[in-house]
């Protein structure tokens, strides 16, 4: 509790002395950033605020953070908000650091998969939401609403250089919010325990060819397991009572360690199905979330289709996928228990409320082939499933996630 308040120290120890700010705005209206923000100015340290963060970032809400960074003069980087915010740091520092086009970042075959030339400036990252993680890992997602695809922009150098994890600043999120970002951290980490053996990854000719994605990893596992366990024992209470912070905080937590694993093994089939979901149609109005925006929240998107995936992905590690279930529910499962994983997936999802299936997101059986033409399009993360999956497969998936 009460991290939040080193962010000066901590934006003086990386040698930062003008900082760019990047608010979600309604943490403004809220007071929240005040003391943030009231920390770093008593490090002497000049702070220029940007709160222009969208929901759903998108190339042109990138562009626009961009922009601003490039004219401010700064040495450095704050994001205090959630997944949207932070992802919108680290490509505003891409860019304001190397220059070029954000498309020209992007992850192939959407965009040119250019490397950055270099280290970025020090970004120094404080989540709010019990969520996307990306206060640990190298990865800003996108919306591309012209493709109707989100996709991202990876590379080691967009790692923030150090985060703030501080429960006390989830006290105000809904609970739906709550809901939406806690299934992103089981999903996650259920993918990242789940996914191929990084042994099983070609050797790259040079370290500098190494993806981000290696595979599921011994490291990782630790990070992924705890995650599973936290999130089983604690987001149902997240949601159920703001105040209760010890929830709250292990979800936090949670978070951060299921970016630290799914940051070096990667995400597979439910993350690749997520993005079309969520960029198809914006129609879906999230409770919990502003009402002038209609969108998928990302962790509603990822776990819609996750039972669906794990069964599928079954066959190609048992023992992982029933590991997982158990970490997540406690309980013991037969070894070939197919159900196991996308039972307690499924009772999770009851019990905080999340979206039952796609139809309840707005689509139906004729978004089929856009759906698999979409995930399809996300080989940097299907590259990692346990079991590579034909565009018919992904079609059964979708289909049985109705």
């Amino acid at each position: 509790m009460g991290a939040a308040a080193d962010a000066g120290w901590e934006l003086r120890r990386l040698g930062v002395r003008r900082v760019f700010a990047l608010i979600d705005p309604r943490l403004l209206e809220l007071g929240v950033a005040a003391p943030v923000l009231d920390s770093i100015r008593a490090e002497g340290i000049e702070v220029v605020v940007f709160s222009d963060i969208a929901v759903e970032p998108s190339v042109q809400s990138f562009q626009r953070a961009a922009d601003a960074a490039s004219a401010a003069d700064i040495d450095g980087f704050v994001a205090l908000g959630g997944g949207s915010t932070i992802d919108t740091a680290k490509v505003a520092n891409l860019i304001a650091t190397h220059g070029g086009q954000i498309m020209e970042y992007v992850n192939p075959p959407i965009g040119s998969g250019l490397t950055p030339a270099g280290p970025l400036r020090p970004l120094l990252a404080i989540p709010t939401t019990p969520g996307s993680g990306s206060e640990a890992t190298t990865v800003a997602i996108l919306d591309i609403p012209e493709l109707k695809v989100k996709t991202g922009i990876s590379h080691r150098f967009m790692r923030p250089a150090q985060a703030l994890v501080d429960p006390a600043l989830t006290a105000t999120a809904p609970a739906a919010v709550i809901a939406s970002a806690g299934l992103d951290v089981v999903c996650h980490a259920a993918e990242s325990y789940t996914a191929r053996p990084y042994t099983s990854r070609p050797r790259p000719a040079s370290p500098a060819e190494r993806p981000p994605y290696q595979g599921s990893n011994p490291v990782a596992d630790v990070w992924s397991s705890a995650a599973l366990a936290y999130g089983g024992q604690y987001l149902r209470r997240a949601v159920q009572d703001g105040g209760d912070i010890e929830a709250r905080g292990f979800m936090m937590l949670g978070a951060t360690m299921a970016g630290v694993g799914f940051g070096s093994a990667g995400v597979h089939i439910p993350h690749s199905c997520a993005y079309p979901i969520a960029g198809l149609k914006h129609t879906y109005s999230a409770p919990g979330y502003p009402s002038d925006h209609a969108f998928v929240p990302h962790g509603f998107s990822v776990i819609v289709t996750a039972p669906a995936a794990f069964r599928f992905t079954f066959d190609a590690a048992p023992e992982r996928h029933i590991r997982a279930a158990e970490l997540l529910t406690g309980q013991h499962y037969a070894p070939h228990d197919r159900e196991a994983l996308p039972s307690a997936l499924l009772a999770l999802m009851r019990d905080v409320g999340a979206p039952s299936g796609l139809r309840e997101l707005g689509y139906d059986e004729s978004d089929l082939p856009a759906l698999v033409a979409g995930a399809l399009k996300q080989q940097r993360l299907l590259a990692v499933a346990p079991k590579q999956p034909t565009a018919a497969d992904l079609e059964e998936i979708f289909r049985a996630s109705m």
